[in-house]
């Protein structure tokens, strides 16, 4: 492992990765404002064009705010299998510059590329090699981050946004990290953000001028790691280990629900898109997860562990149907749905075949509908019975 003061970090982050992987396959919306999620009105946004973000549309937003906000944007539902494809090319291309690669989320990856200047330059000149690739060979756009660890990486990446490459020299770290604020940093949320300003500390700077001995009493160890990070010390390794435990989808319905058909016909839905991102993925799954939230913000979730591994989506969606069944009746109406696949594993490992000709055909009829999806990706195929019209 190469020496931490000598090491190149570089943060690779996708740009708007949703509505760019959309914009591909619908070039006439290139230049026009754009989001990406469901139109409900209680749904949120995944995505947005910078345009929109530049008129305070941001992900998370409920989708109703973001179109009073943006009204003439195009609204585009979400394709998860598409998008997981997409990134796994990523990532297969960031593993020939480097085995040392990390993926944080589907659109954004460490790579230490300490011992890979040899072969392929320095830091800048791979960074130039992969915005290059990404953009002539994916049509995507890349910001990248530069530095010796991955705090400081992160941030120049944040700050490299759109379509852009910052360098922070390790001589330069602390003048880079102390003009920023504190709520830039890793482990500074809403909570820990009001107790900062609390004690006077609104910048990075003067978050390292404190003494670390007053961070550790207010804060514990967090503190410790606050007051490190502040001076640009980060020590952790890209792990290239880490693995996606879950995949998940959630839809928030229009107007509360507590009709349990229609509440089974969403879970359906929702097993639908977790089977192609599974089967998209190349991982099998152990378990699956049921989230209810009522109509008074309260929530609940279930869970039950499968014999075998299934990537199956009709599989998925039939336990969390029996779930949802195992809870009727219903306190109160449901405002949000959720299905979630646990305990992932690569599918070569453990699924097996049943014995049921029909579930056997019903696998072999997802995996041709997704192969479908991939070679048409604007005409995607799906289970007969979601083509009659959705209740809200």
């Amino acid at each position: 492992m190469a020496d931490l003061e000598n090491r190149a970090i570089l943060h690779v982050d996708m740009d708007a990765f949703f509505v760019s992987v959309e914009l591909r396959d619908r070039p006439e919306l290139l230049n026009e404002p754009v989001i990406v999620g469901f139109p409900g009105g209680r749904s949120v946004v995944l995505s947005a064009s910078y345009d929109c973000r530049a008129r305070g549309v941001r992900s998370a937003m409920p989708m109703s705010q973001a179109i009073a906000l943006m009204p003439q944007a195009t609204i585009i539902e979400p394709r998860h299998s598409v998008y997981t494809e997409v990134s796994a090319q990523i990532m297969n291309y960031f593993e020939t510059i480097t085995p040392l690669v990390e993926q944080v989320s589907i659109d954004e990856a460490f790579l230490d590329v300490t011992g890979s200047m040899r072969l392929h330059g320095g830091p800048v000149a791979i960074a130039h090699k992969i915005r290059a690739h990404v953009a002539e060979e994916l049509h995507l756009r890349a910001s990248v981050g530069i530095a010796r660890n991955k705090f400081v990486a992160k941030l120049a990446s944040t700050h490299a946004k759109p379509d852009g490459l910052i360098v922070v020299a390790p001589e330069r770290t602390t003048e880079f990290l102390h003009q920023l604020p504190v709520s830039a940093m890793w482990g500074v949320g809403k909570k820990t953000g009001e107790q900062l300003h609390a004690l006077g500390i609104e910048t990075i700077e003067q978050l390292a001028t404190e003494p670390q001995s007053r961070m550790i009493q207010r804060f514990g160890e967090h503190g410790r790691s606050l007051h490190l990070l502040a001076h640009g010390i980060d020590n952790r390794h890209v792990q290239t280990t880490r693995q996606e435990k879950s995949i998940s989808a959630e839809h928030t319905f229009a107007g509360d629900v507590k009709d349990v058909e229609v509440l089974e016909e969403e879970l359906l839905r929702l097993g639908h898109r977790i089977g192609q991102r599974l089967r998209a993925s190349g991982k099998a799954a152990s378990g699956v997860g049921l989230k209810l939230k009522y109509q008074d913000f309260t929530g609940v979730t279930r869970s039950r562990a499968m014999t075998v591994p299934t990537d199956s989506s009709a599989t998925i969606s039939q336990h969390a149907v029996e779930l949802l069944r195992r809870m009727t009746p219903l306190s109160q109406s449901v405002r949000l749905v959720g299905v979630k696949a646990e305990r992932l594993s690569d599918p070569e490992l453990g699924i097996q075949l049943s014995l049921d000709p029909i579930e056997g055909k019903t696998r072999e009829a997802e995996r041709v509908a997704d192969e479908i999806s991939q070679r048409f990706p604007g005409f995607g195929l799906s289970p007969a019975r979601f083509l009659r019209p959705k209740e809200k």
